[in-house]
């Protein structure tokens, strides 16, 4: 009893340093690099505070941008998607699925998705700025940045121990998130930087009402 009682505590405690080290998600700007499998990568530009965003997303050669100002969100994409052109469009936020909620709401606005990945950690333990462990990967969940999604054989057994391998700045915060790949799963990665930077935004020219159509597929693309 006394060792679950200390790895349960050690997970713990390496858990709230993860936590802890994602708060500045609300507190300053930020940019955010996501990497799964080299198939699906997003940058992203986020000044919560300021509300404004930027994102470029590329998924299997195709680009799609979006931007936020204020409560404002637009959108262009390279993707075939049925009944959706390829111009700029504006985006009513509360038609968007909330899986993948475009906004400024504390605990919506990370492009990174590093609350999903936190909430599906089984063990960890922290050493020094790096903190590992295993992470269960089909608790993860969709929503923007990394997301798993089952095979026609649902995940593989092993996808609900993977290891991850986290690192803190000096300041405490996460910088990095990277799961390797294995079990079958693909690898994925996850780096914020350029904490504090300006995030300059420019409203698009010309955008159109995004048709009826588009909402449907959001996320579904990557």
């Amino acid at each position: 009893m006394s060792t679950v009682g200390a790895d349960a505590t050690t997970t713990a405690e390496a858990i709230e340093l993860l936590r802890s080290g994602t708060k500045f998600i609300d507190q300053t700007s930020f940019r955010v690099d996501v990497d799964l499998a080299s198939q699906v990568t997003t940058l992203s530009h986020n000044d919560n505070v300021d509300k404004r965003a930027a994102a470029t997303v590329s998924a299997f050669g195709r680009v799609t941008e979006i931007r936020m100002i204020d409560h404002e969100v637009y959108m262009k994409t390279e993707l075939d998607l049925p009944g959706v052109g390829h111009e700029w469009m504006t985006l009513d936020p509360a038609r968007v699925p909330s899986d993948f909620a475009l906004g400024f709401a504390p605990g919506k606005n990370d492009p990174g998705g590093s609350a999903r990945l936190i909430n599906a950690i089984v063990t960890a333990r922290a050493d020094g700025s790096q903190i590992v462990g295993t992470i269960d990967l089909t608790r993860v969940g969709p929503g923007n940045g990394i997301s798993f999604r089952p095979g026609p054989d649902g995940f593989p057994d092993g996808a609900r121990s993977q290891t991850f391998r986290a690192t803190l700045d000096a300041d405490g915060r996460v910088v990095s998130f990277l799961i390797p790949a294995a079990n079958g799963m693909p690898n994925a990665s996850l780096r914020y930087s350029d904490f504090g930077a300006e995030v300059d935004v420019v409203r698009p020219q010309g955008a159109v009402a995004a048709p009826d159509a588009l909402y449907p597929q959001l996320g579904l693309s990557g």
